[in-house]
């Protein structure tokens, strides 16, 4: 059973690329994810219903989302972790590389433990969007936005902390 392909999807797709591997890559952390998460979402809008009018809405959310499945499932954990390792550092920053990948780890970790719209609001406004393409992605008011994202970012904090003392 195929579903046809949008015809407004290439258009979509050049428009929006760019800011759908964005979003998806400051959750995962790696570039390579973030294009298998766009590939991903691209694939899913390309057989949607979803107005062209709320495509860049609509991407943005289903990167944020479908990256933190990947970060929450572990599917892609362990070929970063090997990719990170592989490149062989030498020399004095060595352990500045390794403390630098274990915090990036444990960020990752937390916000894969916080409640899905408060990570994706803080995923998306630190990608770059705007309080009012956020409050548009999440349907909430534009006021909301600061006081969402700055809970998102205490309870990061806290789960850090946490997990911080239990290691």
């Amino acid at each position: 059973m195929s579903r046809s392909v949008r015809a407004d999807l290439e258009e979509v797709f050049r428009a929006t690329y760019p800011r759908v591997v964005a979003v998806a890559a400051r959750v995962l952390g790696s570039r390579e994810g973030a294009e298998d998460v766009a590939q991903e979402v691209f694939l899913t809008f390309g057989r949607s219903s979803v107005p062209a009018g709320e495509a860049s809405r609509w991407l943005s959310v289903a990167a944020a989302h479908t990256a933190l499945n990947h970060l929450r499932s572990g599917r892609r954990r362990a070929s970063r972790e090997e990719a990170a390792g592989d490149g062989g550092a030498v020399g004095p920053d060595v352990a500045d590389a390794v403390v630098t990948l274990d915090e990036r780890r444990r960020v990752r970790a937390a916000l894969a433990r916080l409640p899905r719209r408060q990570a994706v609001a803080l995923v998306l406004r630190h990608s770059g969007l705007s309080y009012a393409e956020v409050a548009a992605a999440l349907d909430l008011s534009p006021g909301s936005v600061g006081t969402t994202v700055r809970r998102a970012e205490s309870a990061l904090r806290e789960e850090l902390n946490r997990h911080a003392s239990s290691d």
